[in-house]
């Protein structure tokens, strides 16, 4: 037991259908491997999934674990609200890693919880997910903007919580890679934007993963990335493993990058 398989994707809202209305198909390559990773997590059919994401509660100084038993959530702000989900947590599975990040001396908690709802960046791998296996509980993790070698030990906390508990554990880096692709794109280009997309898809396709935390902050700002700390935590989880990196898809079409990459043991 413990962690048996890893993915890292993106979490665009327009590739639900319901949010895309025909757009999505301009990220087939990615809906296909969003397909991929969900037929590979139904197979497995995990007790847990942890889902790292971006736009969970975020603090600068602490990691943000959501508490209680379950969490429910909706794409009304993206104008589908008929698209909904709820999802139990494996509240005993966070009891475990809160107790191991403070033996740790590693800041992360239940507290300080502003949202309930699930955001999209835990929504959108759901999709996909619940349409082959939904018999998991879900535990949500939030960054921080801590150093990144701190996301990285609380990735290894994630692991020895799966271990512990004996979980059969899915691992979820939820996180868009350069949102400064295209001049046409939500925040414009720069050259930093392109270089990011290249540098980490081809980290992740190796699974070098120490090579992450050799970003300097300012490059990773001017690139304009989203998932950086969520791959880092995810690279701490898969450090003690022996695994096999594959490299599903990357495009950017709208001028964000949009990157699948499946770790399995």
């Amino acid at each position: 037991m413990g962690i048996s398989a890893a993915f890292m994707v993106p979490h665009p809202p327009l590739i639900v259908a319901e949010v895309g209305r025909g757009e999505e198909r301009k990220i087939q390559r990615t809906i296909d491997a969003y397909g991929e990773v969900a037929r590979r997590i139904g197979a497995l059919r995990p007790e847990t999934i942890v889902v790292i994401s971006p736009h969970q509660t975020m603090y600068a100084d602490y990691f943000h674990i959501s508490p209680g038993t379950w969490g429910k959530g909706d794409f009304g702000q993206f104008r589908a609200g008929q698209v909904r989900m709820e999802v139990p947590y494996d509240t005993i599975f966070v009891k475990e890693l809160c107790q191991l990040a403070d033996s740790c001396g590693l800041p992360a908690g239940t507290e300080g919880e502003r949202d309930r709802r699930l955001d999209h960046g835990t929504m959108v791998p759901l999709y996909f997910v619940n349409q082959q296996w939904e018999g998991y509980r879900l535990v949500r993790i939030g960054l921080s903007g801590l150093p990144l070698k701190m996301h990285y030990d609380l990735g290894r906390c994630i692991f020895n919580a799966a271990e512990a508990l004996g979980r059969q554990t899915v691992l979820i880096a939820s996180g868009d890679l350069s949102h400064r692709l295209k001049a046409e794109g939500p925040y414009g280009y720069r050259k930093e934007g392109p270089k990011y997309d290249q540098q980490v898809m081809d980290i992740m396709g190796r699974a070098a993963f120490a090579e992450l935390l050799d970003f300097p902050e300012d490059f990773c700002s001017q690139a304009g990335e989203c998932g950086h700390r969520s791959f880092v935590m995810m690279a701490g989880a898969l450090s003690q493993l022996q695994i096999t990196p594959e490299k599903l898809s990357y495009e950017g079409p709208f001028g964000v990058g949009y990157g699948i990459c499946a770790y399995s043991l």
